[in-house]
């Protein structure tokens, strides 16, 4: 079945703009530059995966994960989930058309106003009047909304129990997910959210609101080139002004690296997190004058998840998958539920903490994970009803968010990402979530769990799916990477402090100066859209973020998605 990727055989050399990563950033670029009328290429390292080709067995899960440490490496180049194993700190990230968006929760919540007052941002952020701007039209194309049956569902009503330990009363946080089926803004038809549950699994029924059913078929409608399993490795500036993006080729079957050289005079880097700061890293290694705080001001967003083992009362928090496993159930999205604190006085005590589903393709496994010593590990196809119906119907998972101090920092060790902050674990969060959570798994009658995987690889060290930080924006590049409209700083001598790089951008979680307090996919979309329209008045470009009139296809046909 065809879909929005196109073979790199058919890649032409030089784009107007190329655009490296297909996340939240990387969306909105591809598909506001593509509306302007530009020659877009998007550059991809992962692969398609269409509606309906998530993972759904736990045998589907050995091919969907790579694992990559000091000294191994373990995976396919394609595989979804990305496990970076830190000395100090584990990362989990997606890799796939969509980024981030395939495997996330989905929950879109705006930071408290303080977050962007504070000084570690540029100024122009807060003071422009683009920012609210920018949220609109990210509101506008995720259509974030609240489950309207939240409070029926199990979760919720266990979450609203154990809440009565901190005297708080939970809500219905907002996340990309239909609860009705409608046209998106692409013109994509999506069917109602089944509440199996399996957003951070991939959704397998077209209802969860990713970039890969809104700005990335916008831009393929407005003629953008999509390309996947195209690695950049670095960017260099050509004598005659453009950029050269140094590709690595993944599509090939393995036996050499196949190198190839793209340019074009803009490009924009929405790699995430942790790929555009890697991209940046070898780009100065081969000399590329950036700012010396590349790579500084890394934040795991306070992040942390972690379970409640043993309740007394039912959970109903494991996904039970499209076409579903069993019958009869409604889990909810991935997430229903959020305690909120809040603290007028000191924005680091602030905190969400939000009730989560496993995705179905775990529930095998989930024995050998909580119960002591694997006693069953032999008779883990026998139990996947009893993982739904047996104690495994009260396991609790939390997603929690709250700040840190963002002292984590980038280096390259061999040609690789490292992730180096020894003093993590004494970040007070940690202990400020662990007693919040210690009380809540307490009032359920349960165990709290901080991490079922400590006695593994995995070790004891903290994990965080919300990397932040690593190009943080600056006024100047002696304090960031990039400027508050997200252009990198030229720290080449002779210039100025605020000195650009001409045509050379970050639109994603690399640019935050600082932690959010929340979930930060609306944030990372917003700061984007902001980026898109100050580009737009340096460049003289003219684009709307109007929807699509009618319907152009369903997520379970893509290919009508590319113009022909």
């Amino acid at each position: 079945m065809a879909g929005l990727a196109r073979s790199l055989d058919t890649a032409k050399d030089h784009y107007d703009v190329i655009v490296v990563g297909s996340g939240y950033g990387g969306g909105v670029a591809a598909s506001r530059l593509a509306r302007a009328g530009k020659r877009v290429a998007v550059l991809e390292r992962g692969r398609e995966i269409l509606t309906g080709q998530f993972p759904s067995r736990f045998s589907d899960l050995k091919n969907e994960m790579q694992v990559t440490g000091k000294n191994m490496r373990t995976g396919t180049s394609s595989a979804i989930y990305d496990v970076r194993l830190g000395a100090d700190m584990h990362v989990l990230i997606s890799c796939g058309l969509g980024g981030g968006s395939l495997i996330n929760a989905g929950v879109a919540l705006r930071p408290d106003a303080r977050v962007f007052t504070d000084s570690n941002w540029p100024d122009q952020v807060a003071q422009d009047g683009l920012l609210d701007e920018a949220y609109r039209r990210a509101e506008r194309w995720l259509r974030p909304q609240s489950d309207p049956k939240a409070h029926e569902l199990t979760k919720f009503k266990a979450l609203e129990a154990s809440g009565k330990a901190l005297g708080r009363t939970p809500i219905a946080p907002r996340v990309t997910v239909s609860f009705e089926e409608n046209i998106n803004a692409a013109g994509i038809t999506q069917p109602t959210c089944t509440r199996c549950g399996d957003c951070c699994g991939g959704c397998n029924v077209g209802a969860k609101n990713s970039v890969a059913l809104t700005y990335l078929p916008d831009a393929a409608c407005h003629d953008a080139e999509l390309y996947t399993h195209a690695a950049v490795r670095h960017v260099s500036k050509a004598d005659d002004g453009c950029w050269q993006v140094h590709v690595r080729r993944l599509d090939g079957d393995g036996s050499a690296p196949q190198d190839i050289v793209m340019s074009a005079p803009v490009v924009v880097l929405g790699a995430g997190t942790l790929g555009s700061t890697e991209i940046l890293l070898r780009s100065r290694e081969r000399g590329l004058a950036l700012s010396d705080r590349l790579g500084q001001r890394f934040s795991a967003n306070g992040d942390i998840i972690a379970f409640g083992y043993g309740a007394k009362i039912p959970i109903d928090a494991i996904g039970i998958g499209h076409p579903p496993k069993i019958d009869g159930v409604e889990i909810g999205a991935a997430v229903s539920g959020q305690i909120e604190i809040d603290d007028e006085n000191e924005l680091a005590n602030e905190l969400r903490v939000q009730e989560g589903v496993l995705p179905s393709v775990l529930a095998p496994v989930l024995p050998v994970l909580f119960i002591p010593n694997g006693r069953l590990l032999g008779a883990l196809q026998s139990l996947i009803k009893g993982v739904y119906k047996g104690p495994f119907s009260k396991l609790q998972t939390f997603f929690a968010v709250s700040h840190d101090s963002a002292s984590g920092r980038f280096v390259l060790d061999n040609d690789r990402l490292s992730l180096v902050w020894p003093t993590v674990k004494d970040e007070p969060v940690y202990a400020r979530l662990d007693a919040i959570l210690s009380a809540i798994v307490t009032e359920a009658g349960g165990s709290y769990v901080k991490n079922p995987l400590a006695g593994t690889v995995m070790g004891h060290q903290p994990a965080t799916a919300h990397p932040l930080g690593g190009a943080g924006m600056g006024r100047e590049r002696t304090d960031g990477v990039v400027n508050h409209k997200g252009q990198v700083f030229d720290a080449s001598a002779g210039l100025g402090s605020t000195a650009v790089h001409d045509g050379l951008y970050i639109v994603d979680g690399a640019v935050m100066p600082r932690s959010l307090g929340v979930n930060p996919l609306f944030t990372i979309t917003a700061l984007a859209e902001r980026a898109l329209l100050h580009m737009a008045q340096d460049y003289g470009l003219s684009f709307d973020d109007a929807p699509v009139t009618g319907s152009i296809a369903t997520p379970a046909d893509p290919s009508a998605y590319v113009a022909q």
